[in-house]
């Protein structure tokens, strides 16, 4: 969707800070210390375990060890949280129905709720042979048209350009009496992968295609790109991070020769109307936490919000039907069908869900692992360890060590993965470097193990196998690896 004010000024890049302005000169050069990178791999790094800070959950590891919140929290803001974790949970219902508070689905949508795709907090799958395609779906766009939509994008007006009739995803689910747009189909291909040592993997590349569409054909030139779920560990922190700390990692054009040249997202901030620095989403299309919520009921569920007042969700002009169906905006209770406090209550709670607690940082097999992760070069991007700034909005976010292995920015993964869809700054291969904290829970919580932003891997070998582009020399090495030290590598991939 294109929003309706311009941008406060022609180059954001250079408005983006290039240093800690919330630091004495004393706590930089500590923290400088602190945040380098590891050179003794013999022990844990102080600290280590702890990978959210002080909010670190260091509960029982089952299926609810991604839902946890903060462990700083208040005692009031932990009942926020509660509240916001039943908003999250809440099944929207269509209009018009006799629970005013929570009508409003639709009318096409993806999800009753955000819990449906977020299943316990963790990382969606795809429907592997099954009909049940709620954690995952199809975003649609498709090339500018005109200088209109040209410099849309360009000033970051628009992150894509939707498909003129389906909108900007693809929902396989509608209220009664209207048609949903049309389901997901997928196919896979087996190739086999010889590592060095003789191993023979066998790795699944995806085609996707859209059968029962109830709306005419797409637009010729529309893309279809898959997004899972993605897991919702420790997002408030991630927001703290310092924008200059992100920044200082960028290196666009490849200055330093070693082949990785990550590049810095940006996107309007609906609830301010300026242009910031991208963290969240897969191509890192969305600046805030609340703009990633905002998006997600809107698109998903179908629900506006005051920061996306789309009260008929993704529906076009084009999709008539769906126009013309009631909305559950109530207009004693605002102007939207989320309206404050419930996009707030939301916010808060995915803000302040907890990283998990390390385990096994003092394994030999994890040490082993962590130092074929640092010689291999994958801290190069998944960059281990951040100090949160001290102005951050949130005063439990604030000055905290945190571990999300991340650098927050985009990155060519090359053709493999390349879905060949643009998104604000980022090209048609690049990503934004997936965060990895948690990622060793996946099968705990989510019951399952693929991984990468449609999930045809399924594990994380595979994951890795996938890496192409600015990671191919990573790659490289690790399928170089003889198994023991492969194995390792896993182990500390598992133990975060």
């Amino acid at each position: 969707m294109v929003a309706s004010t311009a941008p406060t000024w022609a180059d954001p890049l250079s408005d983006l800070p290039r240093t800690r302005d919330d630091l004495s000169a004393k706590d930089l050069a500590r923290v400088e210390r602190i945040v380098a990178p590891a050179t003794d791999f013999s022990g844990p790094e102080p600290f280590e375990r702890m990978q959210g800070g002080a909010g670190t959950s260091t509960k029982l590891v089952n299926r609810d060890a991604l839902s946890h919140a903060n462990a700083n929290l208040s005692f009031e803001d932990g009942q926020r949280f509660k509240l916001g974790n039943a908003l999250f949970r809440k099944l929207w219902v269509s209009s018009p129905a006799s629970t005013l508070a929570s009508d409003g689905l639709g009318p096409l949508f993806n999800a009753r709720a955000c819990q449906s795709c977020h299943i316990k907090d963790g990382r969606g799958h795809p429907p592997e042979g099954a009909a049940d395609a709620t954690s995952m779906f199809l975003r649609l766009a498709r090339p500018a048209r005109g200088e209109a939509e040209l410099a849309a994008l360009q000033t970051y007006l628009a992150a894509s350009m939707p498909d003129p009739v389906y909108g900007g995803q693809l929902q396989d689910l509608a209220v009664p009496g209207l048609r949903a747009e049309g389901r997901m189909v997928i196919t896979y291909e087996e190739q086999p992968v010889t590592l060095g040592d003789g191993t023979v993997v066998s790795l699944r590349k995806p085609h996707y295609s859209v059968a029962d569409l109830g709306y005419g054909p797409l637009d010729p030139e529309t893309t279809l790109s898959p997004r899972i779920a993605p897991t919702m560990t420790g997002m408030g922190l991630i927001e703290a991070i310092h924008p200059a700390d992100i920044v200082a990692g960028a290196d666009p054009d490849d200055g330093d020769g070693d082949g990785v040249s990550g590049r810095v997202a940006m996107a309007v901030n609906p609830a301010t109307d300026r242009i910031e620095l991208g963290r969240f989403g897969w191509k890192a299309q969305n600046a805030t936490v609340r703009q990633q919520s905002a998006g997600a009921f809107a698109g998903d569920i179908g629900i506006s919000s005051p920061d996306a007042p789309r009260s008929h969700g993704d529906c076009t002009p084009a999709q008539t039907d769906c126009m013309r169906m009631p909305t559950g905006v109530q207009s004693d209770l605002g102007d939207t069908e989320a309206p404050d406090p419930v996009l707030e209550l939301v916010t808060f709670y995915s803000e302040n869900l907890a990283a998990p607690a390390r385990r096994d940082i003092g394994d030999p097999q994890v040490l082993a692992g962590k130092e074929q992760f640092y010689g291999l070069g994958c801290a190069t991007c998944h960059r281990p360890k951040y100090v949160t700034s001290r102005q951050a909005a949130h005063p439990k976010h604030r000055f905290q060590l945190i571990w999300p292995y991340s650098d927050f920015l985009l990155h060519d993964m090359g053709e493999g993965l390349a879905d060949g869809q643009p998104v604000g700054r980022a090209s048609g291969s690049e990503w934004r470097t997936a965060p990895l904290w948690g990622i060793g829970l996946t099968e705990t919580v989510s019951d399952h193990t693929f991984f990468l932003h449609d999930g045809r891997a399924r594990n994380l070998t595979e994951a890795i196998l996938w890496h192409g582009g600015e990671a191919q020399t990573a790659r490289d090495g690790f399928a170089a690896l003889d198994r023991v030290d492969r194995e390792a590598l896993i182990r500390f991939l598992e133990s975060l």
